[in-house]
C-alpha cells in the first residue's frame, strides 16, 4: 500500500556524519565500501554534492573535543580499534570546504559553548553564513566529559545543568553580537566616502554571571540575519534549552511511539518558551540499509553490525554513561553489573539502553556490540527502497517528526544509494521537494528571518 500525505506538507531531510572515522555505526571504517577518505577535502565535497543532488535540506557534522578514553583510561580501544572520535577534524573548516563545492545545501557544524568564547563562535558562524550565501547552521552543544575539559586546561567538566545555564547566557551574547550591525549599516558609498553608518553599529556591553563581552562584532549581519540554531540535547534541561533557542532539533528515538512522544514534548517546550512551535523543526535519526530485496537488505545489515568490536561500543557507552565498564569482564551479565553498582548508581541512559537492547540477561560484550551498531537508539531500517520510502512517509504522517536525519552506516555509498533510490520515491509521493525553492537554509526549512535587535 502506498501512503500519501496532504498536498503541500513536505518532510525535511538532513545528512549526519562525523568528519572522522565513524559516527553512529562504529564499524563503518571497516566496511568494504568505505573509502576512508576522511582526511581529504574531496571526500567531503563529494558527499555534499551528492546530498545537494538529492535536494537535502542540510547536512551537519557532530564534534567531540577529545579522543575517548573513558573505557580503561587509555588509548588502546579509542585509537587502537578506531573508536568514535579517534579522528575528528575541526567541523567549521570542513563546512567551509563543502560550502565552496555546493550552491543550495544547508551546512551545519557543532561547536561547544563550554570551551569556546562567544565572540569567536559568533564571528565564525557569521563569516560562514556570508561565504555560503546564507546556508549555515550552528549545532549547539555543551560538551560531554572530563576528557574534553582537560584539553582546555580544566580539570573537571561543569555539572550538566550548570552547563546549560551558562549556555543560555552564551546564546544571548552570540545573538547580540550577530545583531550588533543593522541590516543596512554597511554603505560602501564610494563617492561620499562613507563606508558604514556608525549609528547602526552598536556595542554589546554584556556583563553577566558567566560572560563579559564588549562587541560589536567585526562581521556585518549575515544573509540569514542569524545562522540557524540546531540543538541535540534531549535531557529535561536540554529540552528546555531547545524550547528557548532551537530552530531545528536532532533527536534519537528507538521506535515510533517514543518518536511521537519526543516530538510532542519538544514542541510543547517551544510553546512554553513563548515561541511558535512551527518555527522549530524536529528531526529524528534513522539508519537505512538498502537492498534489492528485503533478504539482501537484512544480510547487508547483519554484515554492517558484524564489523563492530564489542569494546569499541563499550568505549562510547562508558563515555555516555559515565561508568568505566572496562572494570567488568565481557561475559559479565548486565544484571550482575547493576547488582554491583546498586540501582541508584546506574545512569538512566544505561538502564534505557539495556531495556531496549534486550534486558538484564545480555552480557556486557553483547551490550557493547549492540551499542556500537547504532549508539543504542538509532533505528536501523533494512529493506528495499520502496520499503524505506514507505516507512519515512508513514512515520511522518504519524507525527514522528518534521524531518529525518539520515545516518550513514558507511560512507560515501549510503548517501549515493539513498539519493538515487529513495529520494525519487519520496518525490513521487509528493512528500519531498523536486527542486530547491529558496537559496538559504531558513528558506529550505520554512523558518522566518529574524529581525534585527536593538542592543542596549
Amino acid at each position: 500500500m502506498t501512503t500519501t500525505v496532504p498536498q503541500g506538507r513536505q518532510l525535511h531531510l538532513a545528512g549526519f556524519f562525523s568528519a572522522g572515522n565513524v559516527t553512529h555505526a562504529h564499524g563503518a571504517w571497516r566496511h568494504v565500501g568505505a573509502t576512508n577518505g576522511f582526511l581529504s577535502g574531496e571526500y567531503y565535497k563529494r558527499i555534499a554534492r551528492t546530498l545537494e543532488r538529492g535536494k537535502f535540506d542540510l547536512l551537519f557534522l557532530p564534534d567531540g573535543l577529545a579522543i575517548e578514553d573513558s573505557y580503561g583510561g587509555d588509548l588502546q580501544t579509542g585509537v587502537g580499534l578506531g573508536g568514535q572520535g579517534a579522528i575528528a577534524l575541526e567541523p567549521t573548516s570542513v563546512v567551509a570546504t563543502m560550502a565552496a563545492a555546493t550552491d543550495r545545501l544547508g551546512l551545519g557544524a557543532t561547536v561547544s559553548t563550554t570551551y569556546y568564547p562567544p565572540y569567536h563562535v559568533a564571528r565564525i558562524f557569521a563569516t560562514l553564513d556570508h561565504l555560503s550565501d546564507g546556508r549555515v547552521s550552528w549545532n549547539v552543544v555543551t560538551s560531554l566529559n572530563d576528557s574534553e575539559a582537560r584539553n582546555f586546561g580544566v580539570d573537571k567538566h561543569l555539572e550538566h545543568d550548570i552547563r546549560y545555564d551558562r549556555a543560555d547566557e552564551f546564546l544571548e551574547v552570540v545573538k547580540k553580537l550577530w545583531n550588533s550591525w543593522g541590516d543596512d549599516a554597511l554603505l560602501l558609498d564610494k563617492a561620499g566616502g562613507r563606508f558604514a553608518d556608525p549609528k547602526k553599529v552598536q556595542y554589546v556591553g554584556h556583563q553577566g554571571k558567566w560572560l563579559s563581552v564588549r562587541g560589536p562584532l567585526q562581521v556585518p549581519r549575515s544573509p540569514q540575519g542569524e545562522p540557524v540554531i540546531l540543538q541535540a540535547g534531549l535531557s529535561p534541561r536540554g529540552r528546555r534549552f531547545a524550547g528557548r533557542w532551537a530552530e531545528a532539533v536532532f533527536s534519537i528515538s528507538p521506535n515510533l511511539d517514543i518518536m511521537r512522544a519526543t516530538y510532542q514534548d519538544l514542541k510543547a517546550n517551544v510553546a512554553a518558551a513563548g515561541r511558535d512551535p512551527d518555527q522549530t523543526k524536529v528531526f529524528t535519526a534513522i539508519m537505512p540499509v538498502l537492498g534489492e530485496t528485503a533478504a539482501i537488505a537484512r544480510d547487508r545489515l547483519e554484515y554492517i553490525n558484524s564489523l563492530v568490536h564489542p569494546e569499541v561500543g563499550l568505549s562510547t557507552l562508558s563515555s555516555h554513561s559515565g561508568i568505566d565498564l572496562s572494570a567488568y569482564p565481557l561475559d559479565t551479565k548486565y544484571a550482575d553489573i547493576v547488582a554491583d553498582l546498586g540501582d541508584r548508581h546506574v545512569p538512566t541512559m544505561l538502564q534505557m539502553f539495556s531495556a531496549t537492547a534486550g534486558g538484564s540477561d545480555l552480557s556486557l560484550g553483547e551490550l557493547g556490540r549492540r551499542y556500537g551498531t547504532n549508539v543504542g537508539f538509532v533505528p536501523q531500517w533494512a529493506g528495499t527502497a520502496e520499503h524505506i520510502a514507505e516507512q519515512l512517509v508513514s512515520h511522518f504522517e504519524a507525527g514522528a517528526a518534521d524531518g529525518f536525519i539520515i545516518s550513514a552506516a558507511y560512507l560515501p555509498g549510503v548517501y549515493d544509494e539513498f539519493v538515487d533510490q529513495v529520494v525519487p520515491l519520496l518525490q513521487e509521493r509528493g512528500v519531498f521537494r523536486t527542486e530547491y525553492e529558496g537559496t538559504t537554509l531558513r528558506e529550505h526549512l520554512g523558518l522566518s528571518r529574524p529581525t534585527g535587535r536593538s542592543v542596549q
